[in-house]
C-alpha cells in the first residue's frame, strides 16, 4: 500500500473535493472523492456536471494507486468502471469496493484515471483521488505505523551537459576557507570516478548521461562527435538521453554519433550498448534516425532494466521548443509536449506493473521540478539542460541553485528525487534511491562529486603570484578535501588519457583547416574612427565602425534561429580578418573567450536603454571602449557628443523574417541574442543584467566561436564578405568632443 510522506498534509489535501476548472463555454466535469476507513467497504466518488446536457454522458474510469496497477496487491476491487449521468441530470456516484483486511499497513491513495467520455465534450479534472485510511494501524499498543523498510536500492551515477569539454579546466575554489587554484574535471577523471562508484558499490548501479554531450569546443568543431563518442565509450553509459544540442548538425550527423555510442552497426563500439532515450522525439520514417522499419532503431521512448529481480523503468524526455527552434532537426522530426509524454509513458509502465520509474530528462532544473509536481508515478528525475549546480557548494565559493538531491513531491505528495550534475565534465553525480516492497520511495540521498587534480596553488600571504601548495599546508588542504564529501581528488584514467591524446595530437594540424574564404579585408574597430585595425586605414572605419564586428553579429543572428536582433560588444571581437583563406584557428583567435550565446526577451525601451548604457561605459575614463555596441537586425544614428540618454536616434529594427526596416517600438517585445559575458551585465550592459536577473534570459550554451564557424560554413557557404552598408548598426556617427 502507498506510504505517502507528510501524511497529515496529504490527508488535508485529499479531503478537499476536486474543484471544477475555470469557467468556459464547455460544460465542466468535477469529481470529488471521499476518504474513508478501510472497514467502511465502499469509497464513493461523486461525478458532477456544471450544467445538464441533452444526452446521456458515459464516463469510463480506471482506479489506480499512484504507482501500482489496481490488481497488483492493493486494497480495492474493480479497476475499471463505466459511470452514466443520464440526460438532463448533473450527478452520479461511483463506489470503489474496498477490501478490509487485518494487516497493519499504510494509508493508500486511490486515484481515478478518466479514460474516455462519450455523449458530451467536457472540461475534465486532473486525476481525482481519495484515501483509504487503514484501521489496523493502532493495535496491541503499537501506535502509529512505522514506515516500511527499504527493500531495494539503486545507485544512479550520472552526468550531463559536457558539451565536448573533454580536457580538464582550472579555476579557483575555497578549500578550508582559502582560495585555491586546482585542475578540475576532464573526461578522463569522469571515467575514473564512474568506475570507482561502480566497483565500490554494494547496491546495483546504473550509469546515466542526461544529454548535450556534444558541441561547444574544438573537439566537436574538428571531429563532429567522434572524439566525444570515443571518450564516452570508456564509461559505456547504460542510458543516454538526447539533448537539444545533439541536433545542432541535423539528424544525419546525430545518427552517426548515436551509432558510435550505441554500437548498433559499429563493431568498434559493440562493447557499449548504450540505450538512447527520447520519448517525445519522433523522427519520420525514411529519415536518418528512422531509416528502416524499426522506429526505435536509434531512439527508444523508454527502457526497462532489471536489477536483483527488480524492474526499473526509465523514460527519456527532451526539451521540445528549444530543440526545434534553436537547433537543426529535420522539419519532419516531431517534438511532443514534455508533460503529456511523460505521463503517457509513466502510465504505460505502471499498467505493466512496474512501480519504480525514473525520468531521464533534458529540460532544465525548474522544468524538472514542475514535472515532478504534475506527473503521477515518478520516483526520480535525472536531469540536464540548465547546467544547474546542486549541493553544498557555498563554502567552496561556488553558487549552487538547490540541494542535492532536491526532494520534490508528486501530485499525491509522494517524494520525487531530482538531481543534475552541473556542466562540462566537472561533476559526477551519485544518487541513491531506496524503495519498499510496494514501490514507495523510502530513501533519497547522494553526493555530487567535484573532480579535482592533485596539485594546488595559492597566493602567498604577503601577496604575489600563486605558488604550489606544499608541506604542512598541503597536508592540511588534503585533510580538508577528505572531510568535504563534495570534493574528490581523482586520477585520470590512463586509457581515456591515451584516447584523448590521439585527438589532441591532431588538433594543431586540423585547426588550420580552411572553413571558407574572405573576399575582402574585414577591419577591426571598437568605436568608429578609433583606429584599432592593423590592416585598414582609420578612414575606413570612421563612420560605421568595424566590419568584422558586423559579420560576427550577423552570424549570431543567423545561428540563434529565433532572435530578432543580435547585439555584441566591440571588445568581444579581437582581430582583423584579412582577405584570403579563413581557418578554424582564425575563428578562435577572432572569438577567443569561453562565451556562449544567450537569448533575451526584452522590450524596445530596454534595448534602447542598454545601447545608451554601453556607449556611456565606453566613454568613461575607467570604462572600456570595448563596450561600444554592434548589432544585426538593428541600426541607429549615434552622436557621442550628445547628453547621455539621447545619443542614439533613428533606431530601426528588421526582424529575422522581415524585409523592411521599421522604427523600434518601445512597447514591443523582441528576442535579442548576445554573448554570455554582457548578458550578465558586464561591460556596462546593466539592463542586460537586470533582464537576466528577471528570468528573461536563456543560455543556448552554443560557444560563440562555434556559432561563427557554422555561420561561415553553413549560412555563407564558405564565402565571407563585407555586409551591405544599410545593414551596419551604426549608420551615422558623431564622435565625443
Amino acid at each position: 500500500m502507498k506510504k505517502p510522506l507528510l501524511i497529515l498534509a496529504l490527508l488535508a489535501a485529499l479531503l478537499v473535493p476536486t474543484t471544477a476548472l475555470a469557467q468556459s463555454a464547455t460544460p465542466t466535469l468535477s469529481v470529488s472523492g471521499e476518504s474513508i476507513l478501510e472497514a467502511e467497504g465502499l469509497m464513493p466518488f461523486t461525478f458532477t456536471l456544471s450544467e445538464a446536457v441533452d444526452s446521456d454522458v458515459t464516463i469510463r474510469v480506471q482506479a489506480k494507486t499512484s504507482r501500482q496497477m489496481a490488481t497488483r496487491g492493493v486494497d480495492f476491487e474493480g479497476t475499471r468502471a463505466v459511470i452514466t449521468i443520464p440526460a438532463g441530470e448533473t450527478t452520479a456516484v461511483h463506489n470503489v469496493v474496498i477490501i478490509d483486511d487485518d494487516e497493519r499497513e499504510s494509508d493508500e491513495v486511490i486515484r481515478l484515471k478518466i479514460r474516455k467520455i462519450v455523449g458530451a465534450e467536457l472540461v475534465v479534472p486532473p486525476f481525482p483521488r481519495a484515501l483509504i485510511l487503514d484501521d489496523d494501524q493502532v493495535q496491541d499498543g503499537g501506535g502509529a505505523l512505522e514506515p516500511a523498510a527499504t527493500e531495494f536500492s539503486l545507485k544512479v551515477v550520472h552526468l550531463n551537459d559536457t558539451h565536448s569539454h573533454l580536457e580538464s579546466d582550472s579555476f579557483d575554489i575555497d578549500i578550508a576557507g582559502i582560495e585555491t587554484r586546482s585542475e578540475v574535471g576532464g573526461y578522463s577523471r569522469v571515467v575514473t570516478k564512474v568506475n570507482e562508484l561502480k566497483t565500490t558499490s554494494d547496491i546495483p548501479v546504473v550509469t546515466v548521461n542526461a544529454g548535450d554531450a556534444i558541441t561547444g569546443t574544438l573537439f566537436y568543431s574538428l571531429f563532429r562527435g567522434q572524439a566525444d563518442a570515443a571518450m564516452m565509450n570508456h564509461v559505456c553509459w547504460d542510458i543516454f538521453e538526447l539533448g537539444n544540442h545533439e541536433f545542432d548538425d541535423g539528424d544525419a550527423n546525430l545518427a552517426v554519433f548515436l551509432n558510435n555510442i550505441g554500437g548498433i552497426n559499429n563493431p568498434a563500439s559493440a562493447a557499449c550498448r548504450t540505450e538512447i532515450l527520447g520519448a517525445n522525439v519522433i523522427p519520420a520514417q525514411g529519415t536518418p534516425l528512422y531509416p528502416g522499419d524499426d522506429p526505435n532503431m536509434f531512439i527508444k521512448p523508454f527502457t526497462v532494466r532489471e536489477y536483483d529481480g527488480e524492474q526499473i523503468g526509465f523514460v527519456g524526455i527532451d526539451i521540445a521548443n528549444k530543440t526545434q527552434n534553436s537547433s537543426s532537426p529535420l522539419p519532419t522530426t516531431q517534438f511532443l509536449d514534455e508533460l503529456e509524454t511523460a505521463q503517457t509513458y509513466v502510465d504505460l509502465l505502471t499498467d505493466e506493473g512496474i512501480n519504480k520509474i525514473v525520468l531521464v530528462t533534458h529540460i532544465g532544473y525548474d522544468f524538472d521540478l514542475s514535472i515532478a509536481s504534475q506527473v503521477e508515478g515518478v520516483d526520480a528525475i535525472i536531469g540536464g539542460d540548465s547546467h544547474s549546480l546542486l549541493g553544498n557548494f557555498g563554502e567552496l565559493g561556488l553558487n549552487a541553485v538547490g540541494e542535492y538531491p532536491t526532494v520534490a513531491a508528486d501530485p499525491a505528495g509522494s517524494p520525487v528525487c531530482v538531481v543534475q550534475a552541473w556542466e562540462n565534465a566537472l561533476v559526477v553525480g551519485e544518487l541513491n534511491i531506496g524503495w519498499d516492497g510496494e514501490g514507495n520511495v523510502t530513501d533519497c540521498n547522494g553526493t555530487p562529486h567535484l573532480l579535482l587534480g592533485d596539485e594546488f596553488e595559492r597566493e602567498p600571504a604577503d601577496g604575489g603570484d600563486r605558488v604550489p601548495v606544499e608541506g604542512d599546508e598541503l597536508a592540511e588542504l588534503l585533510a580538508a578535501v577528505e572531510a568535504t564529501p563534495e570534493l574528490s581528488i581523482v586520477e585520470e584514467d590512463i586509457f581515456a588519457v591515451g584516447t584523448l591524446a590521439f585527438f589532441q595530437d591532431q588538433v594543431s594540424d586540423l585547426v588550420e583547416t580552411e572553413i571558407g574564404v574572405v573576399t575582402e579585408d574585414l577591419c577591426l574597430e571598437r568605436i568608429p574612427g578609433q583606429g584599432r585595425s592593423t590592416i585598414c586605414d582609420v578612414s575606413e572605419t570612421a563612420v560605421m565602425g568595424g566590419d568584422i564586428q558586423q559579420a560576427v553579429t550577423a552570424g549570431f543572428l543567423a545561428r540563434s534561429f529565433e532572435a530578432d536582433i543580435a547585439l555584441q560588444n566591440a571588445g568581444g571581437v579581437r582581430v582583423d580578418i584579412p582577405e584570403g583563406p579563413l581557418t578554424i584557428a582564425d575563428a578562435f583567435e577572432l572569438l577567443p573567450f569561453s562565451n556562449t550565446m544567450v537569448n533575451m526577451t526584452m522590450s524596445g525601451a530596454e534595448i534602447a536603454a542598454v545601447l545608451e548604457e554601453a556607449a556611456a561605459f565606453a566613454l568613461l575614463p575607467d570604462g572600456s571602449t570595448g563596450a561600444y555596441p554592434y548589432a544585426s537586425g538593428l541600426r541607429w544614428d549615434v552622436d557621442l557628443s550628445a547628453p547621455e540618454g539621447s545619443r542614439f536616434t533613428n533606431l530601426e529594427v528588421r526582424g529575422r523574417d522581415a524585409t523592411e526596416w521599421t522604427p523600434l517600438d518601445p512597447a514591443a517585445t523582441y528576442t535579442v541574442v548576445t554573448n554570455s559575458f554582457i548578458a550578465s551585465g558586464q561591460d556596462g550592459y546593466v539592463t542586460f543584467g537586470a533582464v537576466s536577473d528577471d528570468g528573461r534570459a536563456e543560455d543556448t550554451f552554443i560557444e560563440y566561436a562555434q556559432s561563427f564557424i557554422d555561420y561561415v560554413t553553413i549560412d555563407r557557404e564558405g564565402v565571407l564578405s563585407r555586409i551591405p552598408d544599410d545593414e551596419y548598426s551604426t549608420q551615422s556617427f558623431v564622435p565625443a568632443p
